[in-house]
This record gives structure tokens, C-alpha cells and sequence, in this order.
């Protein structure tokens, strides 16, 4: 079955995950949802003007969604959700699988703070640049004017916590997933979500027009963003943190505030998946993950950091054997 998922007051939440949120959409396995994001800059309230945009730029839905919203906190990030997937319960896993996904709106922005970003130090100030794109050519002009080719994805996908863990903070990545800000995660890819609630509670948000591995500033392009997703419920799976795959690759992911502890973390799930799904020996799957896995820095400004391995689908063949 085919839904549909707009912005409303109704239909998004702000800077949370939280079991106990109501959802907005009940789903059964194998249905398709089309799902609008809000990604707009933020420091004037419903006023973008001083950005440089027009008040005809921003969809009436958006500005009434943002004013009516009134539980938010302690994360920045505007969710669309939770989704109620049907029969999922904890220990199953959650796939998302990425059917499509652009921009809603006709530009993006990008800006950093003196408080955020990876050297805030060399950059005492805070900054906003309003970047548009092109959307014939779905490209933009970026700071300092070359051009690049837009490739958009949700920088957030997650699950809710455990219920006892309440409310949390949509900043930091973890085992709900959450605001990875994975710029592999694009159209074609599969996201695999620990599912820790009954009925998994999805919500998606944190645009992305273009990001480049580790976000330095604090910021990719942001935008909003409009998708189609397809959920799958994989009770013959057990994942203790997410992964992914996109068409060529599998990807494995560490998340902590210490970088090299998050590559440790990453290695740690990348020999459990070449164990446990692919049947390898654990010395052989240390060996691989030397030989043929890439470790790229995800990001390094959502206090959790993130790295994740990139594996070839070649060298494997199928993605779960076992």
C-alpha cells in the first residue's frame, strides 16, 4: 500500500526520538510512504527573510508546522513521525529501503556557529549562506562558485529508544541509528534499524542536498526534502547496531564521542557481519576488514562521532548468507 506523509503540526516532532510519542502513520510491512522533510535555516524564528529569502520561498504547512509545535528539544532537528510499523517488535530489524529521494524546495542552506562545528576556534562567529539549486540539472552553486551535482539523503533515520530511556536527544547518533548524517545513504540504499519499540516508531529529517565525509562545520546543505520509502520487517535478522548497504556496497558503522574508539567500534561490526551473515571465520573477517574495508570519517560534530566501512558487494557476493 502506497501513504503519504506531509508536513503538518500533526506530523512532525523537534529534536527527539521518544517511545512514547503517538504516531502519526500506521503501516504494515512492505508498504510504500512518500515523506516530505522541513529543512530550513533556523535563528529567526518563522521569519527567513534576514536570510535572504522571501516569505513566498516557504510552504504555509511548513510555517505552520513550525509555529504549532510546541514539544521540542533537546536536539535541532525537525522529524517527520514516528511511523508505527505493524508486527515489529524489539530484536527485529527495520529496513528502509531508499526508493527515491530530492529536493522539495528550489535551494538548501549551509552555516556554522561559534559554538558548533569541528574548529569553532577559527571561527569565533556565526555564518548563513542560502545556497540554490538548479533543479532541472539538480545541481548548485556552492561557496566560493563551483558547481557540483546534488546528492540528497536523510541525515536522519531512526528508531525510537527503549521506552525507559524517555526522551533523547536527536543530535547524537546511536543503536536507534538517528542523525547519522551517512552521505552514502542515498537513493538505492537500504538502512537496517535494531528495531527497540513495538512498532519501531520511524521518523526521518536532516535533509541533505550534499555533504562531504565528517560535516566539519557542523553543516552539509541543508534542505527539505521529499522521498519514497519502502519498509521491510526482517525477523530472520539480529542487529545489535545499524548498517546499511547501498547498489556496490555494505556498510558498517561505529558511533562515540572518541573517534578512534568509533573506528574500533566499526571494525567490531564489521567482522560481527562478516561472522554472523557471511559465515567467515573471525580471524579471516580481521584480515578482510584490513585487506578491502575503507573506514571513512562519517562526521565529527554530533558529539557522537561516526565512522563507517565500506565493503565492495563483490568481494561477498550476497549481502546475508547466514
Amino acid at each position: 500500500m502506497l501513504h503519504e506523509l506531509k508536513v503538518s503540526p500533526k506530523t512532525i516532532h523537534w529534536g527527539h526520538y521518544d517511545a512514547s510519542l503517538e504516531p502519526v502513520l500506521n503501516v504494515d510491512p512492505g508498504d510504500t510512504i512518500k515523506i516530505n522533510t522541513i529543512g530550513l535555516p533556523k535563528g529567526h524564528g518563522t521569519d527567513f527573510t534576514p536570510f535572504g529569502l522571501t516569505q513566498d520561498e516557504i510552504p504555509l504547512e511548513f510555517i505552520r508546522a513550525l509555529e504549532t509545535e510546541t514539544s521540542r528539544g533537546p536536539g535541532a532537528h525537525t522529524l517527520t513521525g514516528p511511523i508505527f510499523v505493524k508486527s515489529a517488535k524489539p530484536q527485529d530489524v527495520l529496513e528502509v529501503e531508499i526508493v527515491d529521494i530530492k529536493p522539495l524546495l528550489a535551494f538548501g542552506y549551509t552555516a556554522f556557529r561559534p559554538e558548533s562545528g569541528t574548529i569553532p576556534y577559527r571561527f569565533p562567529y556565526a555564518k548563513t549562506k542560502i545556497i540554490r539549486f538548479d533543479t532541472k540539472k539538480i545541481t548548485a552553486e556552492l561557496p566560493g562558485g563551483a558547481r557540483a551535482s546534488l546528492k540528497p539523503f536523510f541525515g536522519s533515520i531512526g528508531v525510537a529508544h527503549p521506552p525507559t530511556s524517555g526522551r533523547i536527544n536527536s543530535g547524537p547518533p546511536g543503536i536507534h541509528g538517528g542523525n547519522m548524517d551517512n552521505k552514502e545513504l542515498i537513493q538505492g540504499s537500504k538502512i537496517y534499524l535494531p528495531v527497540h519499540a513495538e512498532g519501531a516508531l520511524l521518523s526521518l529529517g536532516d535533509g541533505h542536498a550534499l555533504q562531504g565525509d565528517g560535516e566539519v562545520s557542523g553543516t552539509a546543505i541543508e534542505t527539505s526534502l521529499t522521498g519514497t520509502i519502502r519498509l521491510y520487517l526482517r525477523k530472520d535478522m539480529r542487529l545489535k547496531w545499524p548498517m546499511a548497504e547501498t547498489p556496490t556496497h555494505i556498510i558498517t558503522m561505529g558511533f562515540h564521542r572518541d573517534l578512534y574508539k568509533a573506528t574500533k567500534m566499526a571494525i567490531h561490526n564489521t567482522i560481527d557481519y562478516l561472522t554472523e551473515h557471511q559465515g567467515m571465520a573471525e580471524d579471516d573477517a580481521y584480515m578482510l576488514s584490513s585487506i578491502a574495508v575503507d573506514f571513512h570519517i562519517t562526521q565529527t560534530v554530533n558529539g557522537v562521532k561516526g565512522i563507517h566501512g565500506l565493503l565492495e558487494k563483490t568481494i561477498i557476493g550476497q549481502t546475508f548468507k547466514t
